[in-house]
């Protein structure tokens, strides 16, 4: 079965810890719906730091990927339709999927 990625990427911070709070709860709660697909649910990022070509060190990120799902699905369909009922959407996030490709090792 194909493995997909779901990236969250900017996304407004609440106003309260109250909003964040509930926020948090449909997170929550949609996570909970994804049952066994969600393979590694809940991956925040923080303190990024970029290695950039020449060897320097940044700092800063360059990305505004804050962090990750992975989920187990049958199609990018079916990956795009999970994606679509988080709640990281409603707070003016993007969602990117993208398929995993097993590399032989």
């Amino acid at each position: 079965m194909p493995r997909y990625i779901i990236s969250y990427l900017g996304g407004e911070q609440p106003s309260s810890p109250e909003e964040g709070e509930r926020h948090f709860a449909k997170y929550r709660q949609w996570l909970s719906s994804l049952g066994d697909a969600a393979i590694s649910p809940a991956n925040p990022l923080r303190n990024t730091t970029t290695v950039n070509s020449d060897g320097t060190i940044t700092g800063a990120s360059t990305t505004s990927m804050s962090g990750f799902t992975i989920v187990d699905v049958d199609s990018m369909e079916q990956a795009l339709e999970i994606a679509r009922a988080c709640p990281f959407l409603e707070i003016g996030g993007r969602l990117e999927v993208s398929e995993l490709m097993p590399m032989p090792f």
